[in-house]
């Protein structure tokens, strides 16, 4: 199992695994549901008190720190706002599920550190159920042992989300090759 070393509070559970509740959304989740415009004008812990509470209004307050997020097809769509995966990584989402993203959004989730899988049966991804990632592996690995396959992400693309982000992967390989 991989953890993903970010300084977002809480990306991953304690002990290094990412393990946490499943939440459930549908399809054509929107931008403006995770960052929703009328807050744009806080800053990210503003934004993150409101994200997906559109959707269900006690997804902010109660989720936490290694909690998968599942959604529907077009996962994403709408702006390109950077805020919204931020937002979901500022509240501690160890990953996104979906079956597809929209395609900013899904750059902008890998550039923040915050994995995004593609995932194309999600159905045995149960609301309120408890799940590890397996990003190595590539799969959701449910309470009862089963895994939930996932596309692989690209071992370039893991190394960036390992760095906490494109930002942090940048830093560290100039530091390496100034050294």
């Amino acid at each position: 199992m991989t953890s993903i070393p970010t300084k977002a509070p809480g990306d991953t559970a304690a002990d290094g695994q990412a393990a946490g509740r499943i939440w459930r959304f549908g399809d054509n989740v929107d931008t403006d549901a995770m960052a929703p415009a009328t807050q744009m004008k806080g800053g990210i812990d503003q934004i993150a008190r409101h994200c997906l509470a559109r959707l269900r209004p006690e997804f902010p307050a109660t989720v936490r720190p290694g909690d998968l997020v599942v959604g529907g097809w077009h996962f994403g769509v709408g702006s390109s706002r950077e805020q919204a995966p931020q937002a979901l990584r500022h509240l501690g989402v160890a990953a996104v599920i979906a079956p597809s993203f929209a395609g900013l959004f899904y750059r902008n989730a890998l550039n923040l550190g915050l994995p995004a899988l593609v995932c194309t049966h999600t159905d045995g991804l149960v609301d309120g159920a408890r799940a590890t990632l397996d990003l190595d592996g590539a799969a959701i690995v449910l309470a009862d042992g089963s895994r939930v396959p996932c596309e692989p992400i690209p071992p370039f693309l893991l190394d960036m989300l390992r760095a906490g982000g494109l930002i942090p992967h940048l830093k560290r390989r100039l530091a390496q090759e100034r050294a």
